[in-house]
């Protein structure tokens, strides 16, 4: 890997409909990916066995956690506990970084 300046908001566009992803970093003890979600799109409800960090970059989110809502806006985050079920939407258009840490 080598040095390099980002602005993290640019390294993923939306598309209409439609949900995209680039992932930056992928070693065995965890992964940084960009996500840019389109309105109304999301992610089913699922478990990750990891605990995750999600920052919203752009945008506004709803993350459910294990039956509770959250409603994100740009520059905050929050952590999805491992073995919790969760789920996310997009409220309006929004950009994440989601950190997931495999330890």
């Amino acid at each position: 890997m080598t040095e390099k300046i980002s602005n993290m908001e640019d390294l993923v566009a939306y598309q209409d409909g439609s949900i995209v992803s680039k992932e930056i970093i992928k070693k065995p003890t965890g992964t940084t990916t960009i996500f840019a979600f389109d309105r109304d799109q999301g992610l089913s409800e699922h478990t990750a066995p990891f605990d995750a960090l999600v920052y919203i970059l752009d945008g506004e989110a709803e993350i459910i956690i294990a039956g509770e809502p959250h409603q994100l806006k740009t520059g905050e985050m929050i952590i999805m506990p491992g073995g919790k079920p969760h789920a996310l939407k997009a409220v309006k258009r929004f950009k994440m970084m989601l950190v997931m840490i495999r330890s």
